[in-house]
């Protein structure tokens, strides 16, 4: 007799066609339970719930063609049971109940089984083994997509460590650039405009929070504007010259070394 509840991958879990059989009903329409419960936990913000309890799978039927299925925890097979309020249903979901105990009870006596055999023994190894590689290959794949964005993350980690306003000759030299070609820069993806020999943001720019201005009297008694960019507009110009290809040199530097 098929199991109602079963072991795989080391969790324990029944499936939609188990639960179709057991409770007499269409597994096409179990399936669009279990549809409609993940789209519920979904809408709440519950995903990583949805992907740690319901898992996709396929089964194959007696003409040999795939279709879909899925396999649910103790938790999901709760969530998806619940409207089976007949007397008879109850039935069926105090057995799984008890099944699910029953085989996590299993599952952790053969956990902490110590081997008996030399082929137990030499299995357990193997698994080790296996669980060790697996565990190194996602080390290494965890290494490499942190070397391949190390770049952005020196830089983003410098603007976000640094405090207050900087005036834009400062920026410039983070690109190796003069502060007239990054105002130019700025002038030509329409950040700014110059009018009477002072960069002014266009209104669009104008309530981002990039920058901190005041307004002094130069020498020949005319106001001018002082404008000096916040942390915010400081990555917003990175973002910016990064589109262009503009890398910073702490980044170029921090590259070449690798």
């Amino acid at each position: 007799m098929k199991e109602i509840v079963f072991i795989e991958n080391d969790r324990v879990v029944t499936d939609s066609l188990m639960i179709a059989e057991t409770f007499g009903k269409r597994h096409d329409s179990v399936l669009r339970d279990i549809e409609k419960q993940i789209e519920k936990l979904l809408e709440a913000g519950e995903g990583e719930f949805s992907l740690h309890n319901f898992a996709e799978s396929t089964y194959t039927n007696e003409r040999g063609r795939q279709y879909k299925k899925y396999l649910l925890t103790e938790e999901a097979f709760a969530l998806v049971t619940m409207s089976y309020v007949t007397v008879e249903a109850m039935k069926f979901k105090v057995r799984f109940i008890e099944e699910f105990k029953r085989m996590k009870q299993e599952l952790e006596k053969r956990t902490h089984r110590l081997p008996t055999t030399y082929k137990e023994a030499l299995l357990q190894l193997v698994e080790q083994v296996e669980r060790n590689e697996q565990l190194e290959a996602k080390t290494l794949m965890l290494e490499q997509q942190v070397a391949e964005s190390a770049p952005k993350v020196t830089y983003y980690d410098l603007i976000l460590s640094s405090t207050g306003t900087v005036n834009i000759t400062q920026i410039a030299k983070d690109y190796g650039l003069s502060g007239k070609r990054l105002n130019e820069i700025l002038h030509e993806e329409g950040v700014q405009y110059k009018m009477n020999d002072q960069w002014l943001l266009y209104h669009k720019y104008q309530d981002k929070g990039y920058t901190k201005s005041h307004t002094h009297m130069d020498g020949n008694g005319k106001a001018r504007l002082h404008t000096k960019w916040t942390q915010k507009g400081r990555l917003f110009i990175h973002q910016l010259l990064d589109k262009r290809g503009i890398t910073a040199l702490v980044d170029r530097e921090h590259a070449e070394a690798n």
